[in-house]
Protein backbone atom coordinates (compact mmCIF):
# COMPACT_ATOMS: atom_id res chain seq x y z
CA UNK A 1 0.00 0.00 0.00
CA UNK A 2 1.31 3.45 -0.84
CA UNK A 3 -0.09 5.22 2.32
CA UNK A 4 2.64 8.06 2.34
CA UNK A 5 3.52 11.56 0.86
CA UNK A 6 6.25 12.04 -0.81
CA UNK A 7 8.62 14.86 0.95
CA UNK A 8 9.71 17.01 -1.34
CA UNK A 9 12.31 17.96 -3.42
CA UNK A 10 13.28 21.13 -4.84
CA UNK A 11 15.65 22.43 -7.37
CA UNK A 12 15.80 25.64 -9.08
CA UNK A 13 16.85 25.29 -12.54
CA UNK A 14 19.31 27.83 -14.12
CA UNK A 15 22.37 27.73 -16.71
CA UNK A 16 24.77 26.09 -14.58
CA UNK A 17 22.30 23.35 -13.73
CA UNK A 18 21.34 22.41 -16.98
CA UNK A 19 25.26 22.58 -17.91
CA UNK A 20 26.17 20.22 -15.23
CA UNK A 21 23.61 17.87 -16.36
CA UNK A 22 25.14 17.83 -19.70
CA UNK A 23 27.84 16.83 -18.45
CA UNK A 24 27.22 14.58 -15.96
CA UNK A 25 24.95 12.44 -19.13
CA UNK A 26 26.79 13.55 -21.50
CA UNK A 27 24.19 15.18 -23.75
CA UNK A 28 25.35 17.87 -25.40
CA UNK A 29 21.99 18.66 -27.24
CA UNK A 30 22.21 22.42 -28.62
CA UNK A 31 18.53 21.98 -27.64
CA UNK A 32 19.51 22.15 -23.80
CA UNK A 33 22.85 24.57 -24.07
CA UNK A 34 22.90 26.93 -26.86
CA UNK A 35 20.09 29.67 -26.73
CA UNK A 36 20.50 30.62 -30.28
CA UNK A 37 19.87 27.23 -31.32
CA UNK A 38 16.96 26.55 -29.23
CA UNK A 39 15.45 29.62 -30.39
CA UNK A 40 15.26 28.39 -33.77
CA UNK A 41 13.23 25.04 -32.51
CA UNK A 42 9.34 24.72 -31.91
CA UNK A 43 10.39 24.89 -28.21
CA UNK A 44 11.27 28.64 -28.80
CA UNK A 45 14.45 28.64 -26.42
CA UNK A 46 16.27 26.58 -24.23
CA UNK A 47 14.75 23.22 -22.28
CA UNK A 48 16.41 21.78 -19.32
CA UNK A 49 16.51 17.73 -20.08
CA UNK A 50 13.10 16.05 -19.34
CA UNK A 51 15.52 13.44 -17.72
CA UNK A 52 16.79 16.25 -14.77
CA UNK A 53 13.16 16.24 -14.15
CA UNK A 54 12.66 12.20 -13.57
CA UNK A 55 16.04 12.34 -11.73
CA UNK A 56 14.41 14.72 -9.34
CA UNK A 57 11.49 12.69 -8.66
CA UNK A 58 13.72 9.59 -8.21
CA UNK A 59 15.32 11.97 -5.57
CA UNK A 60 12.07 12.32 -3.76
CA UNK A 61 10.25 8.81 -3.87
CA UNK A 62 14.59 7.14 -2.67
CA UNK A 63 14.08 9.90 0.28
CA UNK A 64 10.57 8.14 0.99
CA UNK A 65 11.42 4.33 0.51
CA UNK A 66 14.79 4.40 0.71
CA UNK A 67 16.51 0.58 -0.26
CA UNK A 68 12.88 -0.06 -1.14
CA UNK A 69 12.41 1.81 -3.57
CA UNK A 70 14.25 -0.35 -6.32
CA UNK A 71 11.20 -2.33 -6.17
CA UNK A 72 8.71 0.12 -7.42
CA UNK A 73 7.36 1.02 -11.04
CA UNK A 74 7.18 3.97 -11.90
CA UNK A 75 5.41 5.40 -14.89
CA UNK A 76 5.58 9.03 -16.09
CA UNK A 77 4.59 11.31 -19.08
CA UNK A 78 6.22 14.81 -19.92
CA UNK A 79 3.60 17.69 -19.79
CA UNK A 80 5.58 20.88 -20.61
CA UNK A 81 9.26 21.88 -21.04
CA UNK A 82 11.01 22.65 -18.28
CA UNK A 83 12.68 26.81 -18.86
CA UNK A 84 15.76 28.56 -17.01
CA UNK A 85 13.99 30.16 -14.22
CA UNK A 86 12.14 27.76 -13.22
CA UNK A 87 12.31 26.30 -9.69
CA UNK A 88 11.23 22.23 -9.94
CA UNK A 89 9.37 20.66 -6.87
CA UNK A 90 9.20 16.88 -6.94
CA UNK A 91 6.89 15.31 -5.09
CA UNK A 92 3.70 12.65 -5.05
CA UNK A 93 0.62 11.47 -2.63
CA UNK A 94 -1.43 8.45 -1.82
CA UNK A 95 -4.12 8.35 -4.96
CA UNK A 96 -7.83 8.44 -3.39
CA UNK A 97 -9.04 6.25 -5.73
CA UNK A 98 -6.34 3.65 -5.40
CA UNK A 99 -4.34 2.88 -2.27
CA UNK A 100 -1.91 0.72 -3.77
CA UNK A 101 -0.35 3.44 -5.74
CA UNK A 102 1.11 7.06 -5.62
CA UNK A 103 -0.14 9.97 -7.90
CA UNK A 104 3.66 11.77 -8.48
CA UNK A 105 4.80 15.17 -10.33
CA UNK A 106 7.52 17.69 -10.92
CA UNK A 107 5.31 20.75 -11.08
CA UNK A 108 7.45 24.46 -10.92
CA UNK A 109 6.98 27.53 -8.88
CA UNK A 110 3.27 27.95 -9.86
CA UNK A 111 2.12 24.77 -9.55
CA UNK A 112 2.39 23.65 -13.22
CA UNK A 113 2.99 20.27 -13.73
CA UNK A 114 5.99 19.92 -16.01
CA UNK A 115 5.66 15.88 -15.46
CA UNK A 116 3.12 13.58 -13.81
CA UNK A 117 3.18 9.83 -13.29
CA UNK A 118 1.73 7.35 -11.10
CA UNK A 119 4.20 5.35 -8.31
CA UNK A 120 3.40 1.34 -7.49
CA UNK A 121 4.77 -1.79 -5.76
CA UNK A 122 6.24 -3.38 -8.84
CA UNK A 123 4.90 -6.97 -10.06
CA UNK A 124 7.13 -10.09 -9.20
CA UNK A 125 9.59 -11.19 -12.08
CA UNK A 126 8.20 -14.33 -14.15
CA UNK A 127 9.94 -17.33 -11.96
CA UNK A 128 11.89 -14.69 -9.52
CA UNK A 129 11.06 -14.15 -5.64
CA UNK A 130 7.63 -13.81 -4.51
Amino acid sequence: MMEQTLQPVTLKVDMAVIRAYAALTDDFNPIHLDPDFAATTPMGGVIAHGTMSICLLWSAIFRGFGATAGELDLDVRFVRPVRIGETLTAGGAPDPADPARLNVWVRNENGEDRLVGVLRAAAPAAGGRT
